[in-house]
């Protein structure tokens, strides 16, 4: 299999609790800028980084996350972390997909500027610098460049925040335009971000 015929595939980690427009209109952009063939959606058990935040259950994050992807044919999403049942390390994920995806996959990691900005503080760098290349969504039109790390900027931004969907609906306001059909309809049904 020659370079040109690889197979380019991103890795999207996070709570995604919940998943929301923005999370689906970044890993669009992503496919469309970077010609990417398949987005995984990579829930995490927990965040190293948000230590102490109470999350949902995997089980309603994963449906929710399978709801809001089902009409996309390039996305998947993938329990592997949360089948781990421990704290998620960005590294042993790219570690994993790499192996599991085989030579002929060329691998992205989708993310944010503030993460992006902070990705010498990931635990071991050096290694997800060797297996990906990172797709960056700055927030003001401007990524930098790091040394050591491959990445492409994609200009486009979406405002919306998981952590504002759970403050509205604990407060009972409007969450549609944040949130796709399905994914509203099914967290209300479980209740969820009510307490």
């Amino acid at each position: 299999m020659t370079a040109d015929a690889r197979q380019r595939v991103a890795l999207f980690g996070g709570s995604f609790d919940p998943i929301h427009r923005g999370h689906v209109f970044i890993a669009e952009k992503a496919v469309e800028a970077c010609g990417l063939d398949r987005v995984i959606f990579v829930p995490c058990w927990k965040s190293p980084h948000k230590r102490g935040q109470e999350i949902s259950d995997s089980e309603d994050r994963v449906a929710m996350l399978r709801l809001a992807t089902a009409d996309l044919e390039w996305a998947e999403v993938s329990e592997w972390e949360i089948s781990r049942g421990e704290a998620s390390y960005s590294w042993k994920t790219a570690e994993h997909f790499a192996q599991a995806l085989g030579e002929g996959v060329e691998l992205f990691w989708i993310l944010g500027t503030d993460q992006w900005e902070v990705i010498d503080s990931w635990a071991r760098p050096e290694r997800l610098a060797d297996l990906l290349t990172f797709v960056v969504f700055p927030r003001d039109g401007v990524a930098t460049q790091k040394p050591g790390f491959r990445m492409l900027p994609v200009d486009a931004s979406f405002d919306a925040s998981s952590t504002e969907i759970r403050r509205r609906v604990r407060a009972g306001e409007r969450i549609s335009e944040f949130v796709l059909p399905e994914v509203e309809a099914y967290l209300h049904d479980r209740g969820l971000y009510l307490d």
